[in-house]
């Protein structure tokens, strides 16, 4: 294995030493200046105590997902941004796909109450399919559409450590589908979350929540914890100011289990949820004139869990090895459309070592199987209704010190096997030069695939029916989407440059630029009429899905940190991103976050979260407007263990429409204001 590494690295390390952009360095000349006040980061509230955090330790947070090995965020050859737990709480969101509106790049859009659309650089959509979200290492992606469904991901959000997003490729280490992007949310050890922590409140919108959790050391061996939480939100309105019938409830409770004897250290989780999801749909009806459709109101219903284990052994010299299993099931219904149910069942293996005095390797290896059941409808249809996916993988990869604690390169591929395209590599080459403790400089080159999923191979969709333009005696139109089963992999190459800077114990900068190439993208082939004798009688069209676009992304991302008085920090995010084809649609190209932490006493916190997102267009290239909105949150704690705030979010509009549904006609709501108050209260 030596020998093949050597042969690996020696082949690389020319190609990777031309990586970096030299057009980085004017980027940082104007940036570093002096700060009037050094101040502490605002305070961190543990469950037994208060830590504090300064900037100059968020850059040297250490985050995982990059590489699957712990590094602090300075050395990190990738466009990463940490969301902390403090973030969380500060920020006054109840759910994981607000708080990701911190983080540069990436795209949140609420299309209602209960669903999201969200990406990373681009590609946004209801079944965005271009990114890899994970927690605590379990993948949870669906393999209906490759993408995620949102509204079942949750946790208690005070026991989230942290949330780690890298936009730009991730799939040498994560394999398919980490194209533009990873989400990894990483909730805290159970020794770290000992004792009683109870959350309760309710708002205008958050008509009731509530949730507790209670840890517990085991003799001095491990800890566990357990927890329960439930939450009501009631409807949004339409655009236009009308009901938007799509309240929801979700109850989920969980345990995770984390122990160490000797040089084995192991966890075990588990999470079980159910709730209900109402929602108006519209579905195509060509029997149903003059509109040729239905319109109701669903509710749907949604179930699973899940269960993971995780052994490590640490070896000698800094090496150890990790094997992992979890099982995830999901089932969702929604009447008159689908009744589908997903079981997973994963296998990962992962060995690190160090050899040689000037490598660090890791590699592994990992065995997915999916079992799936599908109910459809006459509006939607797989072909066939069961089946089951094998998924091998395998991936090397070696950390190369060229100069120590200087220059680093990092070469390595993930090797996969699928059943929709078969042999897939995923190789990339990144380099870190680091001249000083304050600034660091980094490149990379990436090849990842989007590999098709069971949505887009087998799938049949009536997505609309409308009356013939040629008159009233002529049969409707429908129009179906339709997967030809033959899809290949689409495939990106990336190419990545960033820097970062402690300008000073003040101030951090984060920059990072990239040029994405996307060949054989998914597109359709729309065929002639077709006449469909009845009942109902109508003109047939069918978009076949093949593989006719290709296309181009470019764009930066921004994020500053300011400590700029003792009791004020500032925290800044700005992306631009562009696109080749209008027709990418949901994807504005400015997006900005400016969030204030102010310490207005001792135990007094308001805390201000302004946001600017820029226009962009729907599917059938309708524009939605930009808009601007502010999230208020003010915080007092009487006493250290218990915390009342008070949060008015989306101040700045009644109702503002953030995305337009492409399939299956679900009815957009708009976002509107709302009030709520919270009680958090740790014994």
């Amino acid at each position: 294995m030596k020998i093949m590494i050597r042969k690996l690295a020696s082949h690389y390390q020319d190609v990777c030493r031309g990586l970096l952009f030299s057009g980085i360095t004017f980027a940082c000349s104007g940036l570093i200046a002096p700060c009037n006040a050094l101040a502490q980061a605002a305070a961190v509230p543990s469950d037994s105590e208060l830590v504090e955090l300064s900037l100059e330790d968020l850059m040297s947070l250490e985050v995982t997902s990059a590489s699957r090995k712990t590094q602090s965020l300075a050395d990190t050859a990738a466009a990463i941004f940490v969301i902390t737990n403090e973030d969380i709480r500060r920020s006054g969101v109840t759910n994981i796909p607000d708080a990701l509106r911190m983080v540069p790049g990436v795209t949140v859009a609420r299309i209602d109450s209960s669903k999201w659309a969200i990406t990373a650089r681009g590609f946004n959509g209801r079944f965005a399919r271009k990114l890899l979200v994970l927690i605590d290492g379990r993948s949870v992606y669906t393999p209906l559409f490759s993408g995620v469904f949102w509204d079942v991901q949750d946790t208690m959000l005070e026991d989230i450590e942290r949330i780690e997003v890298i936009r730009g490729p991730g799939a040498t280490i994560w394999g398919a589908n980490a194209v533009n992007g990873v989400i990894n949310i990483i909730t805290r050890k159970s020794i770290d979350t000992t004792g009683g922590l109870a959350v309760a409140g309710g708002g205008s919108y958050e008509q009731g929540f509530g949730g507790i959790r209670y840890g517990s050391e085991l003799g001095g061996w491990g800890a566990v914890r357990a927890y329960g939480k439930y939450s009501n939100r009631s409807e949004l309105k339409t655009e236009d100011g009308r009901q938007a019938n799509d309240e929801w409830d979700m109850g989920r409770g969980g345990f995770r289990l984390d122990g160490k004897t000797g040089l084995n250290s192991f966890t075990l989780q588990g999470d079980i949820y159910g709730g209900t999801e109402s929602e108006t749909i519209t579905l195509p009806a060509p029997a149903n004139p003059p509109g040729y459709s239905i319109t109701r109101t669903a509710d749907t219903k949604v179930a699973g869990g899940n269960i993971l284990s995780r052994w490590t052994r640490a070896l000698d010299d800094d090496a150890e090895v990790t094997l992992q299993f979890y099982y995830d099931r999901n089932k969702r219904e929604i009447p008159h459309v689908l009744d589908i149910t997903y079981d997973t069942f994963d296998l990962d293996l992962l060995h690190r070592f160090q050899w040689g005095g000037m490598h660090e390797t890791s590699w592994g290896g990992a065995f997915r199987f999916v079992d799936e059941s599908f109910t459809g409808s006459d509006t939607l249809s797989l072909n066939p209704g069961y089946r089951n996916e094998k998924l091998y993988s395998a991936f090397l990869q070696d950390d190369i010190t060229i100069l120590e604690d200087r220059l680093h390169l990092v070469i390595g591929s993930k090797f996969e096997h699928n059943v929709y395209t078969g042999f897939e590599v995923q190789p990339s080459g990144r380099l870190i030069w680091t001249p000083n403790d304050r600034l660091s400089f980094w490149g990379a080159v990436s090849r990842a695939v989007h590999t098709p999923s069971r949505g887009e191979s087998d799938n049949v969709l009536k997505q609309s029916a409308f009356p013939n333009p040629a008159g009233p005696l002529f049969p409707p139109v429908v129009v179906s989407v339709q997967g030809p089963g033959n899809l290949k992999a689409e495939i990106l190459m990336a190419y990545e440059a960033g820097v970062r800077i402690q300008a000073s114990k003040c101030i951090t900068l984060d920059l990072a630029g990239y040029y994405n190439n996307y060949r054989r993208l998914i597109g359709v082939n729309t065929s002639a009429p077709q006449f469909v004798a009845g009942p109902p009688t109508y003109l047939l069209v069918t978009n076949t899905l093949v593989n006719n676009k290709d296309g181009e992304a470019w764009g930066g991302e921004l994020a500053a940190d300011w400590q700029a008085l003792e009791r004020l920090r500032l925290i800044l995010a700005y992306s631009y991103t562009s696109l080749t084809d209008s027709a990418w649609a949901n994807s504005p190209e400015h997006q900005v976050s400016l969030r204030s932490q102010l310490e207005l006493a001792k135990n007094v916190e308001l805390d201000l979260w302004g946001r600017y997102v820029g226009a962009s267009q729907d599917y059938q290239r309708n524009r939605l407007a930009d808009y601007l909105t502010l999230d208020v949150r003010l915080g007092w704690r009487p006493i250290n263990t218990l915390e009342l705030s008070l949060v008015g979010r989306n101040l700045l509009h009644q109702h503002q429409q953030e995305y337009r549904p492409e399939y299956l006609q679900t009815q957009p709501s708009a976002v509107g204001r709302e009030v709520y108050g919270k009680l958090t209260w740790r014994f």
